[in-house]
This record gives C-alpha cells, structure tokens and sequence, in this order.
C-alpha cells in the first residue's frame, strides 16, 4: 500500500519532529457545528460507528464538537506506537497518562461517548515487531487496556507489521491472551485489501486467527489504495467486503449471518493516495446500505480531521481534497446502528 499522508505524518510524531502546536485540538467555526436537517436518520450513537481522530497531527478538532455536531459517539483514536522498546506510547512519544490525550479521552466520555484505541498504522516503531514474543505484545497491549479502562481494542496491521509471518502469528496469539485477561473486550484487526478482499498475507492473518482460536469480534478492511480497481470506490469497497466475508466464513465455519457479524470497513473519505480514487458521500452511502443490511461489526473511516473541505495550502491530514461541508462524511457513518 502507498505511503498515505497519515502514515508519513506518523513516522515524523514517532521521531518527535512534530510541535506541541500541533497538539492543539480545533474548535470548528458555529457553521461546522450545525446539525443535520432534523429528518435526517440518525443512530444513538453506537461502538458500531467509530470513526479515526488522530490528536497528535492534522488539526485535530476538538473531539466533545465532532459529537454535537453529528451524533457519533465513538471514537478510534491513533495511533499507538513503540517508544523504541516494547512500551506504549501515543506516536510513539508521548504518554499515556497525564497529557492531552487522557484528557481528550475523559471529555470524550464526559459527553456521553468512548473510545477505541489503535494500535500500529502504517509508519513508526510497531509493538509487533518490537515486542519479541507474544506474552510481551500481550503485556504492552494491557497496559494501553488498563491506562484507559478500554472496552474497545484496534489492531492496525500495516506494513513489515502485516508482511512478516512471525510478527502475524506473535499479534494473533497476543490478542488471544487479551481477550482471556479481558473478559468481553472487543478486538477489531484492521488490515488493507484489494478490490476482491483479503490479500494472500490477509487471508493468512485470517487463517491463523481461526487456527489458534482467536475470538476476534471482527476482521476489518481498509478499502483503498488500491493499485487499480473499476467501477465507483463505493462499488469497490461492496466487492472488497464480499470478499473478506467469504475468506472469514471459510476459516472460522461460521454460516453467512455470523460470518457478516465479523467483518468490518474503514475508508478513507475523498481523496485517496492514488490519482484514481475518490471517495465520495455517495459512496459512504453504499457503505452504510451494505452495513445495515448485512448487520457488519464496524463501519469507521479514516479521518475526522479530514472531514472539512480544503482551504489554501491545505494538507492531507487535515482535509478531504473534494468540495464539502464540514463533517459530511461523519454524519453518514453516525447513522449506522450496527
């Protein structure tokens, strides 16, 4: 998969070139914050719908307006990184306790809302590889679980994390430590994928979840970044997911209903890495149609600091490129209830 701009954006936080400036969380204008026409459809606000903010780089904004303005209740925040060594830390620097990020957290639920936290992304130093065996990963992964009383775990797998078996194996068998430390927690493993779904390596991760008995609430696709696809992004990301529920119902033997219940979508609103993709509110649409007929465990998208139009100079981590009001495409993502 490319080099996104949120990737790059983190190996410069995991080296700590970024400022404390960009640390500052963004109140939108008044006209940002207005609220759907009332008869727009609108869920309660549910783990189902969890879109990415990432605090540390692309003007995040603040998380408590995101809610008011458009009923999502969750958040994923990322990403967390390895500090070097086998230890947590918010891009790989900063830490868990006592900073910005608890506190974007407890206003999050001071509000009514959660968080999913994840782990990993495309650059910087992954616990996966850095952690060296499975109880180890397992233990840092606890410490992210305990410092925030999660109920909601994301596992990023991207790069020499994702192609290297044995870090596969190692993440897989530290999940599965996890959810037996963690009664009821839910995991998620986000993965990317090609137009007809898993990947040979993410049919891999798959099968070796099933193999060791891995409970994991669901396998979720990045549906973008592509190299090539036809038809709209949309119709695209429809395909992808087909293809990752057939690959999950083929290694854990659930039947079709079961095995929708484990799959899960996170993509990326309007301008992709690749010239030849756009996503568009359109296509979030059919997302959600595809979502709420089949029942899937998560629709999220990467990113709410990209859901704004662009201005002048804008950058990629913190606008969509494609003509919009200011969070579009999280006001489609609140409405799915799972």
């Amino acid at each position: 998969m490319a080099h996104t701009p949120r990737r790059v954006t983190t190996a410069l936080a995991a080296t700590g070139l970024l400022t404390a400036a960009s640390l500052t969380l963004v109140t939108e204008p008044s006209s940002a914050q207005a609220s759907p026409a009332p008869s727009a459809p609108r869920a309660a606000g549910t783990l189902h719908a969890a879109p990415y903010e990432y605090l540390g780089w692309g003007n995040p904004q603040k998380p408590t307006d995101v809610m008011a303005a458009t009923g999502v209740k969750w958040f994923t925040l990322a990403f967390i990184l390895s500090d070097g060594g086998c230890n947590p830390k918010w891009d790989g620097s900063r830490a868990l306790k006592g900073g910005s990020d608890e506190a974007a957290i407890n206003s999050i639920r001071g509000a009514g809302g959660d968080i999913v936290v994840s782990v990993g992304g495309w650059s910087g130093n992954k616990l996966g590889e850095k952690c060296t065996s499975a109880a180890a990963l397992a233990g840092a992964y606890q410490k992210v679980i305990d410092a925030y009383k999660l109920k909601a775990f994301d596992i990023d797998i991207e790069n020499t994390e994702f192609s290297n078996a044995t870090v596969r194996q190692r993440v897989v068998d530290a999940l599965k430590i996890v959810k037996q430390k963690n009664p009821g927690i839910v995991t998620y493993v986000t993965m990317g994928t090609t137009p007809n779904g898993p990947d040979a390596t993410g049919k891999d991760l798959i099968k070796r979840g099933a193999a060791a008995g891995l409970a994991n609430d669901a396998w979720v696709i990045m549906p973008f970044d592509f190299g090539g696809h036809s038809g709209s992004m949309g119709q695209a990301t429809v395909s992808a997911l087909d293809g990752l529920k057939a690959a999950v119902k083929s290694a854990y033997g659930y039947g079709d209903t079961d095995a929708f219940k484990h799959i899960g979508v996170s993509s990326m609103n309007g301008k992709t890495d690749e010239a030849d993709e756009t996503v568009t509110t359109g296509d979030f649409k059919t997302i959600l149609g595809y979502a709420q007929q089949h029942h899937i465990a998560r629709f999220a998208f990467w990113s709410v600091n990209r859901d704004r139009a662009c201005g002048s100079g804008g950058d990629g981590d913190a606008c969509s490129g494609v003509p919009q009001q200011p969070y579009d495409f999280t006001k489609i993502v609140a409405q799915y209830g799972g």
